[in-house]
């Protein structure tokens, strides 16, 4: 597939069952597309960026970053987003989609003024793209504990000239992705 054929956009409220139909196609189960499911309707997800990658005018590909928070549910804190989920359907998969909906995600949350990304993902995947393995090594905590085994898969990127342009601590995500649920293996 040639990705200059690729087309990405803002989803809307139109584009929902698209996304979910990526989310189930992508992962072959219910769970990403009920997290994005209640991602999407969680007000303190918000700002949200979502965007959905096309080809050929078919939806192929979603990306979802939510707000996250430092120890507590305060707007007033600096502007920082998780990255969960990255979905393309299987026929698209290892051809580039995922780095093309990361490299738009991250350049919107520049333009929105976020200050750092965080992800529970593959280590051999999101580090091409920046990320820093094992954010709990440079003081950022989540709520609920990761397993030491996959401690790596906790990772960073800074979206600022400075490393580390927000303060060290607990980090919570909006709260349909606080659930103890989406933090286990």
């Amino acid at each position: 597939m040639n990705l200059n054929q690729l087309i990405i956009r803002p989803a809307n409220k139109q584009d929902f069952d698209n996304i979910i139909d990526i989310e189930k196609r992508a992962f072959g189960r219910e769970s990403e597309a009920e997290l994005t499911a209640g991602i999407l309707d969680d007000e303190t997800a918000e700002p949200i960026v979502s965007l959905l990658a096309f080809h050929q005018q078919k939806p192929v590909g979603h990306i979802l970053f939510s707000r996250g928070y430092i120890e507590n549910m305060n707007t007033e804190q600096p502007l920082f987003h998780f990255l969960a989920p990255l979905a393309v359907v299987p026929e698209y998969q290892k051809q580039g989609i995922g780095g093309q909906l990361i490299k738009a995600g991250l350049q919107r949350l520049k333009n929105l003024g976020s200050k750092m990304v965080f992800l529970l993902g593959h280590i051999e995947y999101y580090p091409k793209f920046g990320f820093i393995t094992d954010a709990r090594k440079y003081g950022y905590h989540t709520i609920h504990p990761i397993p030491e085994k996959v401690k790596d898969a906790w990772m960073f990127l800074s979206l600022k000239d400075e490393k580390y342009p927000i303060e060290k601590g607990k980090l919570l995500c909006c709260d349909e992705m606080n659930k103890p649920e989406h933090w286990q293996e």
